[in-house]
């Protein structure tokens, strides 16, 4: 454990200084340290507890969420009753039901009972119980009604709350390095944080877009002067801003759903260079895709989001490889905006702001501040105490540990993080488990050279009998971190996150670098001693 080879000495030199290098971002701007524009600049971002930000509350329309439900089962029952000898008239949707009028009174059975296939699968519990979301019912003047059970509105609200976070989150953070703070309150309602965003207009308008994109044929056989269509038919206006006034008859079959995306990417025509959304589908959608512009060659295909056409452009040829492209004057920030509303997929049902506020960073400050001072005198009575402990030997530690701040700090700037007020304890507490591994080995050489062995050989059983010591107490730790991670949100995870790194570094610093000072003084020396 005492030979360093010389790729060895080069290495750590080299992780050590790499990683002084890159945790300057977290104090010093670019210019004044000279480095040139391609080298990577990279700096963690301070929490909403440090530099302030954006807070929203959300309210999920869930009423709307159960108007698409019963609206597809109104259509599913004249769908299932088709064929049979059943006469009634057609089926409303009043409140949370759906009813019919049977023509025929005595048919009221064997209609229920047709009906109650429609009901899908709700879950009960844990265990894996389900029941029918749907009461069929029939009156006996021949009136069958269909509701909502309250298991299947708890249960519907549930999902649509995890799925809405889920698309929340995707489309404000979409690479995952922001430290958003979200969280369900009460039954409809989401609490979004930003940290460091003071403009809320972009987050606003990401969120305020439901993104439902579908594909449709056009009927061009319907004029939509008057603004309405025959059935079958829906008269859309255009989403294109440069010809607001246009409207298109949509049929209202979906040839393809936006749900079958599986990517989409801003970029320019290659012909005008215009910015369009290049698009791909799964294996199901591109199946579909081809299918349909296969059988309609020289037929119009709208592209509609949100009940807008965004464009709809005639089929040239068969699309058989699961991509396309979307144009509609775009602008480069439009058509990434688009795309990052695709990928992250549509939202279960609209949202609405209930309340937004900014939070300022004046506290932010003064926690900053505070938090600073207390990881210096922190530090500094670490570093003092290892020193009047340990000597020379101690000297070493403290080189590990300020070695240790930076391999966390460049870490956490490489990252672009996000450092909170927990955050910065972590970083304090690093510095405490750092100095325990320093600890555990110099006692053990202490107590390995009042047996009476050579300097050498104390600092050999020194190094390995700590080892085992030190990798055990940091295993436990990361295990614990682990699980604040996993089952922590917000500020938790983000102590956890700094806790991780800096039991990694502090290994590679007690263990590594300090071991690497201690016997290149050693061998410099060859003192028959060791200071400790």
């Amino acid at each position: 454990m005492l030979f360093f080879a010389r790729w060895k000495t080069w290495l750590i030199n080299a992780v050590c200084a790499l990683g002084i290098l890159l945790s300057l971002p977290a104090f010093l701007p670019r210019e004044q340290i000279g480095l040139p524009s391609w080298f990577p600049w990279r700096h963690v971002n301070l929490g909403l507890d440090l530099r302030g930000g954006s807070y929203l509350l959300l309210e999920v329309d869930m009423q709307a969420v159960i108007r698409d439900r019963l609206t597809n089962l109104r259509d599913s029952v004249v769908v299932k009753l088709r064929g049979t000898d059943i006469r009634y008239s057609a089926p409303t949707v009043r409140g949370q039901t759906v009813t019919l009028q049977l023509r025929d009174p005595a048919q009221s059975a064997e209609a229920v009972r047709l009906l109650r296939d429609l009901a899908q699968p709700v879950q009960t519990g844990a265990l894996g119980g389900t029941v029918p979301d749907l009461d069929v019912s029939a009156a006996p003047d021949g009136i069958v009604t269909m509701a909502l059970s309250e298991v299947a509105l708890r249960d519907k609200a549930t999902k649509t709350i995890e799925q809405s976070m889920e698309i929340v989150r995707r489309r404000l953070d979409p690479d995952g390095i922001k430290e958003l703070q979200i969280a369900r309150q009460g039954n409809a309602r989401i609490l979004v944080q930003q940290p460091g965003i003071d403009d809320l207009e972009s987050s606003k308008r990401l969120l305020g877009t439901t993104a439902k994109m579908t594909f449709h044929l056009l009927d061009q056989t319907v004029d939509c002067s008057s603004g309405r269509g025959p059935p079958g038919v829906n008269c859309l206006p255009s989403g294109d801003s440069r010809d607001t006034q246009r409207v298109y008859p949509v049929r209202v079959r979906v040839e393809v759903d936006g749900a079958n995306l599986t990517d989409a990417r801003a970029g320019n025509n290659s012909q005008n260079g215009e910015w369009v959304v290049n698009f791909t589908f799964d294996t199901i959608g591109a199946k579909r895709f081809a299918d349909i512009t296969r059988v309609n060659v020289g037929q119009p295909f709208a592209v509609v989001l949100d009940n807008k056409v965004i464009t709809a452009p005639n089929i040239r040829e068969p699309i058989t490889g699961g991509r396309g492209q979307i144009s509609g004057n775009f602008s480069a920030a439009s058509a990434n905006e688009l795309a990052v509303l695709l990928r992250a997929g549509a939202l279960p049902a609209p949202l609405s702001i209930v309340e937004e506020r900014t939070v300022g960073p004046d506290l932010g400050a003064d926690a900053i501040r505070a938090g600073f001072i207390s990881i210096l005198v922190g530090a500094g009575l670490v570093l003092v105490f290892i020193v009047w402990s340990y000597g020379l030997f101690g000297v070493f530690a403290c080189v590990g540990l300020v070695a240790n701040l930076a391999l966390t700090l460049a870490i956490l700037n490489t990252l672009e993080a996000t450092l909170t007020l927990p955050g910065m304890a972590g970083v304090l507490l690093t510095l405490g488990l750092s100095v325990d591994a320093n600890i555990l080995i110099n006692e053990r050489i202490r107590e390995e050279v009042k047996l009476g062995k050579t300097p050498f050989a104390a600092m050999e059983a020194g190094f390995k009998r700590a080892f085992s010591t030190i990798v055990d107490s940091n295993l436990t730790t990361l295990i614990k971190m682990m699980l604040l991670y996993v089952f922590g949100s917000g500020p938790v995870r983000g102590f956890a996150v700094t806790i991780t790194f800096g039991i990694i570094t502090s290994m590679f610093t007690a263990t590594v670098v300090v071991r690497w000072l201690m016997v290149t003084w050693l061998r410099w020396r060859k003192r028959t001693a060791l200071p400790v």
